[in-house]
């Protein structure tokens, strides 16, 4: 099981790379759908690492899989702007599984 990277930058990828983290860069929303279709069915990852710039152009998908799959688990990521409010991501993860609105 290992881990892989989706990401918009190269920089992230190059970064992951040193740490031994295997991945793809992509830009517009059918790549990251590709990307993120090939990993879920890759048997040999555990975890997706995404950006959230990627997560914010596909997040209906991302959240369909996270939904009803368990495995690989996607973990998002901050990319260099680190705009992500991850307490409202987590409330609307919440939201959609159990339909309970914090």
């Amino acid at each position: 099981m290992r881990f892989y990277l989706i990401s918009d930058n190269v920089d992230t990828q190059m970064g992951m790379r040193l740490a031994g983290i295997e991945g793809v860069v992509v830009h517009g929303s059918d790549e990251v759908k590709k990307a993120l279709a090939a990993a879920m069915d890759d048997k040999d990852i555990a975890v997706i690492l995404m950006t959230e710039k990627l997560i914010k152009l596909c997040s209906e998908m991302v959240y369909e899989y996270k939904l009803e799959r368990r495995q690989p688990l996607i973990v998002e990521i901050p990319d260099r702007h680190a705009t992500s409010d991850i307490t409202g991501m987590i409330s609307k993860y919440i939201e959609s599984a159990i339909g309970l609105k914090l």
